[in-house]
């Protein structure tokens, strides 16, 4: 049996868990006629859209499916028109050419909802098909399992709750959050895709659906998406990536001690991020148009498959930030109004670990490993309120332990699973 079909007999989870972006996906079915729900391999994207309520019942074809995907290739407008109902198509990507046809079905009748389109790379940076549904569509990601996803709350963390709160209730907002306590390294160990987080209790099970994960991605999305020579130096770029977890992604660096050349680095990395496993993470800057000269910290979709391909079996600071920022991402993408998460660093060196950007205002969060928290912790997040102070939110310094207290002056530490 090929790795592929391990990962496909795992894909479905037996018990599937309630997921925060479900509601969103609903009410744009409602409004668009075509929603595109992207987001890596196995983070549950087949389970959310078979699970979705639909009246007419919705028509579901895989281009997982060999005969399906012929058909896409060969006649893409066929395939389309003999769908009489809403139609789900799965791994969209696997036949750019499919999208033209679903582009011309919705040019001649614009029925809300009638195109449930999902893809494990992101369609809107593949150069082939980034305009083929331009003003028809909307998009959504889908990242791993938060935290509260895998205990059953089908939530991500407080984060909306603390921007809507007055900064003096944020004590109270997080005492009342019912979350359990406990050991963030479990959490980092086992990730977010759900059959290793919610399915797999045994570490030398998960280690194996890791591998055949990374055969499966290298051996078939890659090489679907683009030409790529070495397979292998993937792999090492992607390893020597995760050992860099939360820093500053320098290619060149990177190219020389992997012995790469750095357009080729520059080229696979842009492929890693189309296919939502690298993440970068934007630098904060007042003018908005300087974010995309600053470095991004480079971080990677889950924290399991992370550490897996670096080889590390004690998760570190960077998995524990890692965490943070998936449940933001995953917070993010879930909200009708847009927000930023971004990092801010000066030049020299003072650095806050996120900061969230909404309706103007900013909520800097620090992340620390140690179960106590101390003034020089806060350092940097005082530093942010006072380079900002006309429109920043208290500081948030996350950590271990498990007292909720105001350290100083408008930063507030907590632990991190009250928050998240």
């Amino acid at each position: 049996m090929r790795w592929m079909d391990i990962i496909r007999d795992v894909n479905e989870p037996s018990h599937p868990l309630s997921r925060l972006l479900a509601p969103r996906l609903a009410v744009l079915l409602k409004s668009f006629p075509a929603v595109v729900l992207t987001g890596a391999r196995q983070t549950g994207k087949t389970t959310l859209v078979q699970q979705l309520p639909s009246k007419p019942p919705r028509a579901y074809l895989t281009l997982d499916d060999l005969d399906v995907l012929e058909r896409a290739r060969l006649e893409p407008a066929a395939l389309v028109a003999n769908a009489e109902g809403p139609l789900t198509l799965d791994e969209i990507q696997r036949s750019p050419d499919l999208l033209l046809a679903v582009k011309r079905a919705i040019d001649q009748r614009r029925t809300p909802g009638r195109f449930l389109l999902t893809g494990s790379a992101n369609l809107l940076l593949m150069r082939r098909i980034s305009e083929s549904l331009a003003g028809r569509a909307a998009y959504l990601t889908l990242w791993p399992l938060t935290r509260r996803e895998q205990l059953g709350l089908g939530t991500s963390g407080a984060w909306s709750r603390l921007l809507a709160a007055a900064d003096r209730d944020w004590p109270a907002v997080l005492s009342a959050e019912t979350a359990p306590e406990e050991d963030w390294r479990a959490l980092a160990r086992r990730g977010g895709y759900p059959t290793p987080a919610h399915e797999l209790d045994d570490a030398e099970a998960r280690s194996a659906w890791f591998a055949g994960y990374v055969r499966t991605y290298l051996e078939r999305d890659l090489l679907e998406i683009s030409a790529v020579a070495s397979l292998v130096d993937v792999r090492r770029l992607m390893r020597a990536i995760c050992l860099r977890l939360g820093g500053l992604l320098n290619q060149t660096e990177v190219a020389r001690d992997i012995g790469m050349s750095q357009p080729t680095v520059h080229r696979h990395l842009n492929l890693l991020e189309t296919t939502y496993q690298l993440v970068r993470l934007p630098a904060f800057t007042v003018n908005r148009t300087k974010r995309l000269l600053k470095t991004p910290r480079v971080f990677w979709c889950d924290t399991g498959l992370a550490m897996h391909l670096a080889g590390e079996t004690t998760p570190q600071g960077a998995h524990l930030e890692s965490l943070v920022l998936q449940d933001l991402l995953t917070w993010r993408d879930s909200l009708p109004v847009e927000a930023e998460i971004l990092y801010w660093r000066t030049a020299a060196g003072d650095e806050v670990d996120f900061v969230i950007e909404q309706d103007g205002m900013l909520l800097p969060i620090e992340v620390k490993t140690g179960r106590r928290s101390s003034l020089a912790d806060v350092r940097s997040l005082k530093l942010f309120r006072q380079e900002y102070a006309d429109r920043v939110r208290p500081g948030l310094l996350l950590h271990t332990g498990s007292e909720i207290a105001w350290l100083a002056d408008g930063v507030l530490a907590a632990p991190w699973w009250r928050v998240f």
